[in-house]
């Protein structure tokens, strides 16, 4: 059985960028906050919010379709939702999985 990777928690985040920035962790964190609440702020208004080089958050609009549930088979109508997605740049794509 494969291990379960360790991600970086949030304080884990805020401690590496205090170091390297020179930063105290207080105002990393409030900086943090600051961007999140803005990004959302931002798709909610404008539809979109781009963090240039790690990418772009976008409201979706998803249309009215038929659906099946699987526990009886039975089809049903999933009504149109709009649903949040991140788009990742290309630039992080490459950084991480390597150009083509």
């Amino acid at each position: 059985m494969p291990e379960k990777k360790q991600v970086m928690t949030k304080s884990q985040l805020v401690s590496e960028l205090a170091d390297k920035l020179g930063m105290t962790k207080k105002d990393v964190a409030a900086f943090l906050e600051l961007l999140v609440n803005t990004a959302f702020k931002e798709a909610k208004r404008k539809g979109e919010f781009t963090l240039p080089g790690l990418g772009k958050l976008v409201k979706v609009n998803r249309k009215a379709r038929m659906g099946r549930n699987p526990a009886t088979g039975a089809t049903i109508k999933i009504p149109a939702k709009t649903v949040l997605k991140f788009r990742i740049a290309k630039t992080a794509k490459d950084a991480v999985l390597g150009a083509k």
